[in-house]
């Protein structure tokens, strides 16, 4: 039998951002799987390095949604170190416990995509059902549901208080109640576990060599956490265990993520019962001194890591950004061989995927005589202006046009 080549995206039911795969067959089976990136590119790197450190915080925790606080906590970690500055105690264990609310509330949404993927919509009405209370809880300490604003250079923007902190032990509680039938679904439910078994499996030998992190790597056998290997803000003073599972499937990435959110409640209990007093910030500088920093942060995908070199100024030179689901990319295409058509969009959701992250683009153009260089961002721009023309896009009339609707 031929092999057929099916695209899936970059528009697609089964994907909620836009990315391109390209799907190998024989038959219903898969042989290989192509990823192609690019189509959500949003420049937020070089756009750091047009606005000031604060700004750029602002900026760098809309590079996902979910991950809001690990990106801008990743961040300024890096202009912290350069800066010399020793974040307040207090201000630590805040940060730690909108981290911990933040993989809470990231593996109940996955949770209920997954079975959303799968068919078992029940089981996405009770997971998004508490993810709510998650939300809730992240807006009563921080004021917002999804980007919480909590970080400022040299501690956290807003205190905690007895009485919210009181709030937050009542919800673990509940929370982990409801966990516990997660785990009795995962573990009992026959449906469920015939139909993530075996599906995207991944060696332990292929999880290292490929680069995974996150549960994608522990559900493999890789024993590998940051918030253990390279503790940071309060994690060091955090009694925890890293859960790992030898299924080396969608199934054992599931008991993964339902595992942790058992470690996440323990983990708020013992930070609340922990908290010292004291400041939540320290006076930052409006200029950061030159150097540069390389920061890690276990998001609840897997390993964020954030570049930052500093020229003396109020702005950035360089951010480099490498988001988890980038990491992840080239052990899905392994995951796909051997297995069926209908298991893809499981497969894809089963790294829970943020292709916002994800995206980069690097223009390289012919500079005569052999020699190719990178274009520069004001090269770039008139490069995609001149590329817009060619296509009929008269932007002189769009401007036009806009201008009359603001005077309105």
């Amino acid at each position: 039998m031929a092999n057929v080549k099916i695209p899936i995206g970059p528009q697609h039911p089964a994907l909620k951002e836009p990315e391109s795969f390209t799907i190998t067959l024989n038959g219903e089976t898969i042989i290989s799987m192509d990823v192609r990136l690019g189509y959500n590119h949003r420049g937020i790197e070089k756009a750091c390095e047009e606005r000031n450190y604060i700004q750029a915080m602002y900026l760098v925790e809309r590079v996902c949604g979910i991950c809001s606080h690990s990106h801008s906590t990743c961040f300024i970690q890096a202009v912290e170190e350069i800066a010399g500055l020793a974040v307040p105690p207090r201000a630590q264990y805040i940060r730690t416990i909108i981290a911990e609310l933040e993989r809470i509330h990231s593996h109940l949404l996955w949770l209920g995509v997954a079975g959303h993927e799968i068919g078992f919509d029940t089981l996405l009405m009770y997971a998004w059902r508490d993810r709510e209370a998650v939300m809730d809880t992240l807006a009563a300490l921080t004021g917002n549901r999804v980007n919480y604003g909590i970080n400022t250079i040299g501690g956290v923007r807003r205190d905690i208080s007895p009485e919210q902190l009181a709030g937050l032990l009542k919800t673990m509680d509940v929370l982990e109640e409801r966990t516990k039938y997660y785990i009795e679904v995962a573990s009992q439910e026959i449906t469920l576990i015939k139909r993530l078994s075996g599906v995207g499996y991944l060696a332990h030998e292929d999880a290292v060599k490929l680069g995974a992190v996150g549960p994608t790597a522990r559900a493999s056998a890789v024993d590998r956490d940051i918030r253990r290997d390279d503790p940071y803000i309060a994690y060091k003073d955090l009694d925890f265990k890293v859960i790992t599972d030898t299924h080396n499937d969608v199934y054992g990435r599931t008991l993964v993520r339902v595992g942790e959110l058992m470690q996440c409640y323990n983990m708020i209990r013992q930070l609340v019962a922990k908290i010292p007093d004291g400041p939540v910030t320290v006076k930052a500088p409006r200029k950061i001194p030159a150097g540069e920093a390389f920061s890690r942060y276990e998001a609840p995908r897997g390993e964020d890591v954030h570049y930052v070199k500093a020229n003396g100024t109020d702005k950035a030179e360089r951010v480099k950004i490498r988001a988890p689901t980038l990491a992840n990319l080239q052990s899905v295409a392994k995951m796909m061989e051997n297995n069926r058509l209908a298991d893809v969009p499981i497969i894809i959701a089963a790294i829970d995927p943020c292709f916002s992250c994800t995206d980069r683009m690097v223009r390289i153009h012919d500079a005569g005589h052999g020699r190719q260089e990178t274009l520069s961002w004001q090269a770039l721009h008139t490069y995609s202006l001149d590329w817009h023309r060619k296509q009929g896009i008269d932007f002189k009339a769009l401007n036009a046009k806009l201008s009359r609707r603001m005077k309105l």
